[in-house]
């Protein structure tokens, strides 16, 4: 499938999702212009993406040459080349003046008819798009991680988000080989409101002494059927991610989301999942 309207893609941010956004978009054949805010951190995008493209030709997973993909890409510090982009994915940090700013600076410089979507997790969208002129054009596409990998992408939709603005996102995003379910703008949308009280209540059974973390994994593995145990998954999503998440529903909805203590402790001390090498779990 292709999205007619959609021949650019503009992504600012070039860390962990932002790069995987921008890979997947170049791999269903998009050009795509990644943009961070210092040149290391889009050299550091790269990186990322070559590391994805070579583990993924390793598995005959790819439609085309790694090479062929990463030649689509332009890396670049200047917000002005997302002009020309007929899409741009914002995947900053998750922190709404941020957000806030980044959007201001598309809006500036892109066309009135350019959708302009946020990666958040958490945000709300209108309030991302609450000071600018033409806020019917925002839209949440919030992608799993790791996304050249996870099917799935949430559609979130802001107070003023028109109709064709929710229809061209569900097209783009099934021009990516992505599957997506809508969600309205409430705190934590569909995905996270339901999955951080699961991880947080895994992280309290294990700080009480109920099972093992061992035990606790295999017994939502094998008892649920899911990929993955609350522990080990927090691990893969982020320690740091999932307080940051937790603390954002627990000021919006109350007790019932307040982040467990040890996994306040874990990102104290440093220990942040695999990306730090420790987490409730030790890695390579």
């Amino acid at each position: 499938m292709v999205c007619d309207r959609i021949e650019r893609i503009g992504v600012v941010g070039a860390g962990t999702m932002g790069s995987g956004i921008a890979q997947v978009a170049a791999t269903r054949g998009y050009d795509v212009v990644m943009r961070d805010i210092e040149t290391e951190f889009v050299e550091s995008g790269f990186e990322t993406i070559d590391d994805s493209l070579g583990r993924l030709e390793s598995r005959d997973a790819l439609p085309e040459d790694p090479r062929t993909i990463r030649e689509r890409i332009e890396g670049t510090t200047v917000v002005e080349d997302l002009a020309d982009c007929d899409l741009v994915v914002e995947a900053a940090l998750e922190d709404l003046d941020v957000k806030k700013d980044v959007f201001a600076d598309l809006e500036r410089v892109c066309d009135e008819d350019v959708l302009l979507a946020t990666n958040t997790s958490t945000i709300s969208i209108t309030s991302i798009a609450g000071d600018l002129d033409r806020p019917e054009r925002v839209i949440g596409l919030h992608f799993m991680n790791p996304v050249p990998i996870m099917e799935g992408v949430e559609i979130v939709v802001g107070e003023k988000t028109t109709d064709e603005a929710t229809a061209l996102a569900h097209d783009i995003a099934a021009a990516l080989e992505k599957t997506t379910w809508e969600s309205d703008d409430k705190p934590g949308f569909v995905t996270n409101r339901i999955l951080m009280p699961w991880i947080n209540e895994g992280i309290r059974a294990y700080d009480e002494g109920v099972a093992t973390r061992e035990d606790i994994d295999a017994g939502m593995e094998l008892g649920t059927n899911v990929p993955m145990g609350p522990l080990t998954l927090a691990d893969h999503i982020g320690l740091d991610v999932c307080l940051h998440a937790s603390e954002t529903l627990h000021e919006e909805l109350g007790d019932r989301y307040k982040p467990a203590y040890l996994l306040k402790r874990k990102v104290e001390a440093g220990d942040l999942g695999k990306k730090t090498g420790v987490g409730f779990y030790e890695y390579e």
